[in-house]
């Protein structure tokens, strides 16, 4: 149980713990952001009623999911403090199922002796294993707590089905700018906070703010270290001005932005995602947005580069064959020099790929034949179209009528090449964009010669 973060011992905090604890709110109204769950007669409101005064039933078992700093850890202390509830805390890092059944076995003697209620906290509860999310089963479908778990990935993939289902899953978003920009104004102000000893700059409070990138937790981390900073050069230089904190400051104490991208989960899927369409959608700039956000958080960019030949095949196809050509060069060239440089020429494919005509006429033709050909519309070779190597198999038939395309006008022979049940299927269908403009035209007329006997069978 982690109980010291949010108990208000008489140590001064100011001295004792971080600025992101002790400002961490202490009722659901005091939390900046995430009104979306927080509405009236939402999930966390109704669990947050003081026990046996819910006039709607609360859900015994919620699944917080968001990204770091949202606040998963201080709402679900709020609704155990707001609702008279015990709070237990575990971290799924640390814990193993001996740890989660000595909480549950408190928990139920509790109920058991006073009716007291407990709210069992599981933080990163997708670091458990399939058997210790199983023993927490019996407790959450018997009402001996009230489960309450916080992921940063995706509880689709992460949570065992039993566990999700008992659930209710809350989806917790990044902060916006303007709810970083309150927080760090509360922070100043407030006695439990800076208590008013320094002035943030506009320019630093902006610098922070993109710092955090919806991080509460490192907004309010970076304020303290630049106020730390400020206070210490404002004590050197014994000036009696009121300390400000400038965008210098900030800069000196702060990291480089924290770039939200796990590459086992969903921002890293939502991302490619977004690094494909945009190229799809011919945006260089929005494409070089998500290639840049994926090399700062160290995506191997040789799975950039196979995703970039992918896109050329499948978005620009033969509207522009040669693009291509670019990407393989480019995937070949990343391999053989690696990083830094490799993000100049991912960024040359990228825009290739980008601002070529598109056709996804290729990608539909082959999915179209193999639709016929799992469906088992696949037919016999025609006979002239065949093999015959040997004298038995030119007295099949074997060959027998095949005219050799090359002495034919323009190189196209008036035959069957399908199979009898196929004849008249057709799965490339040319756009008029790029290239394909002139590949549509030349085989409308080849298509022509092709099917000028379909009539009649060779």
């Amino acid at each position: 149980m982690n109980m010291d973060l949010f108990s208000t011992a008489s140590v001064p905090e100011e001295t004792t713990r971080p600025l992101a604890v002790r400002m961490r709110p202490t009722t659901l109204d005091e939390v900046v952001g995430q009104q979306h769950v927080l509405v009236e007669g939402s999930p966390l409101r109704r669990l947050a009623s003081p026990v046996g005064q819910n006039t709607l039933a609360a859900p015994s078992s919620v699944i917080l999911f968001g990204p770091p700093g949202v606040g998963k850890t201080t709402l679900a202390y709020i609704v155990a403090k707001q609702s008279g509830r015990v709070f237990e805390e575990l971290s799924a890092v640390t814990s193993g199922v001996k740890e989660v059944r000595a909480v549950l076995e408190r928990a139920r003697q509790r109920l058991v002796t006073n009716g007291q209620e407990t709210v069992l906290f599981i933080d990163e509860v997708h670091r458990f294993s399939k058997s210790q999310q199983d023993a927490l089963l019996p407790s959450v479908e018997n009402r001996d707590v009230t489960f309450i778990a916080a992921t940063t990935e995706n509880p689709s993939f992460s949570v065992i089905a039993p566990l999700l289902s008992r659930s209710v899953t809350v989806k917790l978003e990044s902060l916006s700018n303007d709810d970083i920009r309150e927080l760090l104004d509360r922070a100043l102000t407030s006695k439990r906070g800076l208590n008013q000893q320094a002035q943030l700059d506009d320019n630093a409070r902006d610098h922070i703010i993109r710092l955090a990138a919806g991080d509460a937790r490192k907004a309010l981390t970076i304020l303290e270290a630049a106020f730390g900073t400020t206070i210490q050069i404002h004590e050197q230089h014994q000036s009696a001005t009121q300390p400000h904190i400038t965008e210098q400051v900030v800069a000196q104490v702060s990291d480089t932005v924290a770039v939200r991208y796990d590459k086992a989960g969903d921002n890293h899927y939502d991302v490619i995602s977004a690094f494909i369409k945009s190229m799809r959608g011919s945006d260089p700039d929005a494409a070089l947005h998500y290639l840049a956000r994926m090399l700062r958080a160290g995506e191997d960019p040789r799975f950039i580069a196979r995703r970039v030949m992918i896109a050329a095949a499948e978005e620009v196809g033969m509207a522009a064959p040669q693009i291509l050509q670019t990407t393989v060069a480019a995937a070949q060239a990343v391999a053989m020099i690696g990083m830094p440089e490799a993000r100049i020429i991912l960024a040359e494919a990228v825009i290739a790929v980008a601002t070529a005509p598109k056709s996804n006429a290729s990608y539909l033709a082959m999915d179209a034949a193999l639709a016929d050909v799992d469906a088992g519309n696949i037919g016999q070779v025609p006979l002239h179209l065949r093999n015959a190597p040997t004298r038995l198999m030119k007295e099949w038939g074997n060959h027998e009528g095949y005219q050799y395309a090359h002495d034919a006008p323009g190189a196209v022979a008036s035959q069957q090449y399908m199979p009898d049940e196929l004849v008249g299927h057709e799965y490339y269908h040319p756009n008029n964009r790029g290239y394909e403009r002139e590949v549509g035209e030349r085989l409308e007329h080849i298509r022509d010669i092709l099917h000028r006997d379909d009539t009649k069978k060779l």
